[in-house]
């Protein structure tokens, strides 16, 4: 992994990401289940996979800044939200959403993916202090705040347009494979 100043790579209209962000993603992002994501309602308008760059980014950005291991961050920021239904219409077996989906994301994403320690611990500890038991890692920290501050953000419409931008190309180079 590279240091800050690392070559970017531009998306779109001058819009640039850092290569170390794609290089840490891109093994999921080639997976079409990870696409459904976009298919799910999530905060207004925004879909789960919007939301799901959103966070994953910041986190990659932030712990990048505060040497932090960005790639778990980013890896599990993408996944976080992975539970692949409709919260709004469905309500989960295992209680409410809020409390069980968690879980659901973290057994989704270990079937269909690769996942170290931490971002297993990013995944099921994302709706800290709901869920009760405080992140182990720092990386799992970062990004239930950042989770939470992109919800607000996503209801009030402010989605950044590089997270908007990266899931466009994503889905372009996937469909086109």
């Amino acid at each position: 992994m590279g240091k800050l100043g690392n070559p970017k790579t531009t998306i779109s209209n001058d819009i640039t990401v850092e290569s170390d962000y794609i290089d840490c993603i891109n093994d999921l992002v080639k997976q079409e289940v990870l696409w459904t994501m976009s298919t799910y309602p999530h905060h207004g308008k925004y879909s789960c996979l919007d939301h799901c760059f959103h966070v994953s980014y910041l986190s990659f950005k932030i712990c990048k800044i505060l040497g932090f291991d960005y790639c778990s961050a980013a890896r599990g920021g993408l996944l976080h939200d992975f539970f692949l239904y409709d919260w709004h219409n469905k309500r989960p077996p295992e209680g409410l959403h809020g409390f069980a989906h968690p879980k659901i994301a973290l057994q989704n994403a270990e079937y269909h993916f690769e996942l170290n320690n931490i971002e297993k611990d990013i995944i099921v500890k994302h709706m800290w202090p709901l869920t009760i038991v405080f992140p182990e890692y720092r990386e799992s920290f970062v990004v239930q705040l950042v989770d939470k501050y992109c919800a607000i953000i996503e209801v009030f419409k402010r989605q950044n347009i590089i997270t908007k931008e990266l899931i466009h190309l994503y889905y372009r180079e996937v469909k086109a494979q």
